[in-house]
């Protein structure tokens, strides 16, 4: 018999994988793996505003996190700010800033734990269905912009110059990140969601430089690592997130003996 809390569980799982190979071999590429570590942490402010407000922390973790995607691009663009720093001052702020929320709302039946540290058990149905959909919008912006993003990847002036909406792709592909984050929030937790986007596709990028190929691979990756991850936390009783992140890490080291 399987619980059905197991089941959304398995299944979310399948969806997280697809997503994180996706916008991780992008992420990777570019090395910007810590835009997507400041949006999270940027997020937990929004979790704060929630629980003070007595609604769900996800729908403002969501606001907080596009604000936060489009604060890092503007900082880039505009201010003279460099992306590191904005980045820093924002993940700062807004897990400050949750931390003062929480504790104002003296509300402590609230697991902290898990929306750092994450509990796929918790994942219900209708996160089953956010997550299908934004699977589906991501597979399709993709695929009608491959092209694009393979050139955007290694030359962004470059594709300035074949016309191509740099900006506006790059505006869009944060968009997507960030509510990736947020549903992430789930399943590993802020603090570790930044491992469940970079590690398959760090891993992928190790055996072939064909970009459509990292895709699958990371994919795949990101499967395995999900479906392991979830059968050692559940036998051993440990946290589902940790542990779906530190089998990631181990398939990592092994790929390190490719060479």
């Amino acid at each position: 018999m399987i619980y059905e809390f197991i089941k959304h569980a398995i299944i979310a799982g399948i969806f997280a994988s697809i997503i994180c190979g996706v916008l991780g071999v992008y992420i990777v590429l570019k090395r910007i793996a810590f835009i997507s570590s400041g949006i999270a942490h940027g997020a937990f402010g929004g979790i704060g505003l929630g629980i003070l407000l007595h609604i769900n922390p996800i729908i403002t973790a969501l606001v907080f996190s596009v604000f936060s995607a489009l604060g890092i691009e503007y900082s880039k663009e505009k201010s003279k700010l460099h992306e590191d720093t904005a980045i820093g001052i924002l993940m700062s702020v807004g897990m400050a800033l949750g931390i003062i929320l929480i504790s104002i709302s003296k509300t402590y039946s609230v697991d902290l734990f898990g929306f750092l540290f994450g509990n796929i058990l918790s994942v219900t149905l209708l996160d089953v269905y956010i997550l299908m959909c934004l699977t589906a919008i991501t597979l399709l912006f993709f695929y009608f912009f491959f092209k694009e993003f393979v050139v955007i990847s290694f030359d962004e002036e470059y594709g300035k110059a074949l016309g191509i909406p740099v900006e506006k792709l790059k505006i869009v592909f944060l968009m997507l990140v960030a509510f990736t984050v947020v549903l992430l929030i789930k399943i590993v937790g802020i603090v570790l969601v930044v491992a469940l986007l970079t590690l398959p596709a760090a891993i992928s990028r190790r055996f072939t430089k064909n970009i459509k190929n990292m895709i699958y691979l990371s994919v795949i990756i990101s499967l395995i690592s999900v479906v392991l991850g979830l059968s050692l936390s559940w036998y051993l009783d440990i946290p589902s997130g940790a542990t779906i992140v530190l089998t990631n890490g181990i398939i990592f080291l092994l790929s390190c003996f490719k060479e």
